[in-house]
């Protein structure tokens, strides 16, 4: 799990939100070839994402093939293969891995929000979290406005996506995900750790 904030956020994320339907046609492409150059190669010449042009095909396919390519062969194999809840569950996860400013937003703001009992995600906690995140990553003070509006937007409807942020008044009501089993365990084999992005409180997630 990344820990260091003296290494760079990721911040080019947006040409994707979760997805985890597109994200489902890449993880079983890359079961199928077991390489990832190869599966790159094969999404694109027969544009299996369905992208109106070739530019958007490339970016999407990049942004998902390498959030996928932090997952394990365990929970690659369940995207691949799961319900939409699990396959939403896993496409997070590769989010989480893949995208450390989307982990921390979730671990430190949202679960921390629910352990205060304050499930109201309002504009000031998102520009709190930010200017607070300046401190070790000035990267983020380097943005447009743009930019910084495009990542607030796709950051959402991924917490949206992957049913961590419900419908509600100013940006959302937090929620805690309910994982099944399998979710579960191809998480905490892995590393537990990474259930603070599912929101799980620290009590509850075991040590490895």
């Amino acid at each position: 799990m990344p820990t260091n904030d003296s290494h760079s956020y990721n911040l080019s994320f947006t040409a994707a939100s979760l997805r985890p339907e597109l994200a489902r046609i890449v993880a079983e492409c890359y079961l199928t070839s077991g390489d990832w150059n190869l599966t790159k190669e094969r999404i694109l010449s027969s544009n299996a994402l369905q992208c109106r042009s070739a530019s958007s095909a490339v970016r999407l396919e990049r942004e998902l093939r390498q959030r996928l390519a932090t997952l394990t062969h365990d929970q690659i194999g369940l995207l691949s293969q799961a319900t939409t809840e699990d396959r939403e569950a896993i496409a997070w996860l590769a989010a989480c891995k893949h995208i450390r400013f989307a982990f921390e937003f979730g671990s430190e703001v949202l679960r921390d929000k629910l352990a205060a009992h304050d499930p109201v995600l309002r504009h000031s906690d998102y520009e709190a979290y930010v200017e607070n995140k300046r401190l070790t990553h000035p990267e983020l003070a380097q943005l447009s406005t743009s930019s910084k509006n495009k990542i607030r937007q796709v950051l959402l409807r991924m917490l949206s996506e992957a049913g961590l942020l419900a419908k509600g008044r100013p940006l959302g009501i937090i929620q805690r995900p309910t994982l099944s089993p399998a979710v579960m365990n191809v998480i905490t084999t892995d590393n537990p750790s990474w259930l603070a992005g599912f929101l799980v409180p620290d009590t509850e997630i075991p040590s490895r």
